[in-house]
């Protein structure tokens, strides 16, 4: 393929290591990490960018000035709460970058072999049309694991 952009292999060693860092990370944050359901996911209030000065500036508030706080708010989860926001922020913002950049290069290295078996395959059904020795084996059983919609609705191959 002319335009094939991912020419770089990336080697097994490589990728055994990164599942293995990997692993560690979630081995490492399973005692504290707290998983949600997606209805909770939805239904709690959330902090972004936009309340996270707000968040930072009444932790300090609050901390500076007992008197105001009110007998509901405990001082130690509240630093804690803060501690892993901002802490584990830095580390999804990371940790969400590699995962753009892995699935980035797996879409693109995906679409690059499917667009290079979809010249190979039509190239053998051309030449299975023209009774090369070969070319209908290969196209019949490529044929069968090459699905598109037809224009009616159905499926052909």
């Amino acid at each position: 393929m002319e335009n094939n952009r991912h020419v770089l292999p990336i080697p097994a060693d490589v990728l055994a290591e990164v599942r293995t860092h990997i692993a560690a990370a979630m081995t490492a944050l399973r005692p504290y990490v707290l998983p949600l359901t997606p209805t909770e996911r939805h239904d709690i209030p959330k902090m972004g960018d936009k309340t996270l000065s707000f968040v930072e500036k009444s932790y300090e508030f609050a901390e500076a000035n007992p008197s105001l706080r009110p007998s509901f708010i405990d001082m130690t989860t509240f630093q804690v709460d803060m501690q892993d926001a901002t802490g584990l922020r830095v580390v999804g913002n990371a940790a969400l970058q590699l995962y753009e950049s892995i699935s980035d290069t797996e879409m693109l290295s995906g679409s690059e072999a499917y667009q290079t078996s979809l010249g190979f395959y039509n190239n053998v059904k051309l030449l299975a049309a023209q009774d090369v020795p070969g070319a209908k084996a290969v196209y019949e059983e490529l044929k069968k694991r090459f699905h598109r919609p037809k224009r009616g609705g159905g499926e052909q191959g």
